[in-house]
């Protein structure tokens, strides 16, 4: 198990730089977008390839922090039923996602992504809008993005296995809404104390 769980922290040590790392490029796609608005108001023009820049930040953004999220444990799920469940509970409808629902789909995104990008960068895919970008760069922060997140969940898995045996404390023990909230009052209320 100390294999698996230094593979572990491995993945999410490099998550997590590349999750913090391209939180950088929301900023940049609003920018992009700014100046692409007050080049069209003021000088009565536009670019699709500025446009469409402004999408691959974004798209990079989110795709390749989605393994960082989940490492966080931020993903979505319904807190309301969760929250019904005891810890081991919880734990066991983790597990259960990540090894039917979240790798089954992100190992066929990857596999059916290798040949897409690989299609696309040979043959120098183009936007279809006139004037827009090449199309393989865009195709390929998907493939990262859905690889990255497949390691991630490998890491999560294993972590969920150790937490379950024991070997390892809840880095991410959860806490009901009606905890939160109740939470969130008392630092309030010392807040007005003070």
């Amino acid at each position: 198990m100390a294999g698996l769980l230094a593979l572990s922290r491995t993945i999410d040590r490099m998550n997590e730089f590349i999750g913090k790392s391209v939180s950088w490029l929301i900023l940049l796609a609003i920018l992009v977008s700014a100046a692409n608005a007050v080049i069209r108001k003021v000088f009565d023009t536009s670019s699709n390839a500025w446009l469409e820049l402004q999408w691959y930040l974004f798209g990079a953004a989110f795709m390749l922090a989605a393994a960082y999220t989940l490492k966080q444990n931020e993903h979505i799920r319904i807190d309301i039923v969760y929250g019904l469940f005891s810890r081991r509970v919880q734990h066991w409808i983790d597990l259960f996602g990540h090894v039917f629902f979240l790798m089954p789909f992100v190992t066929l995104m990857v596999f059916y992504f290798v040949p897409y990008v690989s299609l696309s960068f040979h043959s120098g895919e183009m936007s279809t809008n006139a004037g827009g970008l090449i199309v393989w760069p865009a195709k390929a922060i998907l493939l990262v993005g859905f690889f990255l997140l497949a390691l991630q969940g490998i890491s999560e898995i294993i972590k969920k296995i150790a937490i379950m045996r024991g070997v390892i404390e809840d880095p991410n023990p959860f806490i009901s809404v009606h905890e939160q909230a109740e939470l969130e009052a008392k630092a309030l209320a010392e807040e007005v104390r003070s």
